[in-house]
């Protein structure tokens, strides 16, 4: 018999007068490398509702199915951008503030630098600090991805098919990543606590070499890339509703101090980390 197919997991709630659905699924085990994670959302809401994205290791893939958000220059909230069909964005090391009217409805897919490499065929320098049209990047045989996906009448349907196309796209790759693969790997693995210099050694290479490895397949340093992985941890914890002193969190998620903590939080949340943990604690609500 053949390996179960998971359903997806539907989880609907509501706060005040908004009402929201999530949709979440594993993806393949063979993708796992390369597709953090992917989910299914519609919200609605009396009115405009503004969101503060922060940065993390991952290039984000949202296919929108209903209104285009608007989506702000990173770092600020005056200059907008709609991309109707979605849009594509790289590892950057600031915020960035998106919007809707009151509704939005679509797909998300987080996907590690490597898979973004594979699956767009770029260089990630190329998506550094940007956002990019869905539809200008996606390859040419997946140019109608998103109305194939609004088509389909479930979840499971639309997940199967993002599956089935990078699956395609990852079998038919023919650029090496093994070793940049291997280095992010080991500072995921390590929550960012990584010597570059050591790294660097290990890997057979000069650092200068390395880091060009990194720009071309992650799209930023390894350096940089083990700040947003630290960080990344501290959001999801924060998330979760774990508690702490910031002195502790600080200690736990291997700052070098409180003060160490405060900067990277300011720098990657444009506000103050007291601040940014209530923001956190506010969006808990929605995970599933």
């Amino acid at each position: 018999m053949g390996a179960l197919v998971p359903c997806a997991r539907i989880v609907r709630g509501s706060s005040g007068e908004s009402r929201w659905e999530l949709a979440t699924r594993p993806p393949a085990p063979r993708l796992r490398p390369y597709i953090r994670d992917f989910s299914g959302y519609t919200e609605e809401a009396p009115g405009p509702l503004r969101r503060r994205e922060l940065p993390a290791p991952q290039v984000v893939v949202i296919i929108e199915f209903g209104p285009p958000i608007r989506v702000f220059d990173a770092g600020a909230d005056r200059r907008h951008v709609r991309y109707p069909g979605g849009f594509v964005a790289g590892l950057d090391d600031t915020f960035t503030i998106t919007e809707h009217d009151g509704f939005q409805r679509g797909l998300q897919v987080n996907l590690t630098p490597i898979g973004a490499r594979l699956f767009f065929g770029v260089p990630m320098t190329e998506l550094t600090g940007r956002v990019v049209s869905a539809p200008d990047l996606l390859p040419r045989r997946h140019a109608r991805l998103a109305e194939r996906l609004e088509e389909l009448p479930t979840w499971d349907a639309r997940f199967d098919l993002i599956e089935r196309a990078f699956g395609e796209r990852l079998d038919e790759a023919r650029v090496e990543t093994r070793v940049v693969s291997w280095a992010f790997q080991r500072i995921e693995e390590r929550g960012g606590a990584v010597d570059m210099r050591a790294l660097a050694r290990e890997l057979g290479y000069s650092q200068k070499h390395v880091i060009d490895l990194f720009r071309e397949h992650v799209g930023v340093p390894p350096k940089l890339l083990a700040r947003l992985v630290r960080f990344d941890r501290l959001v999801q914890h924060l998330k979760a509703g774990a508690t702490g002193t910031w002195a502790e969190l600080a200690q736990r998620f291997g700052y070098y101090d409180q003060a160490h903590l405060a900067r990277d939080v300011k720098q990657f949340t444009g506000t103050t980390p007291t601040r940014a943990r209530a923001e956190l604690i506010d969006l808990s609500g929605m995970s599933p």
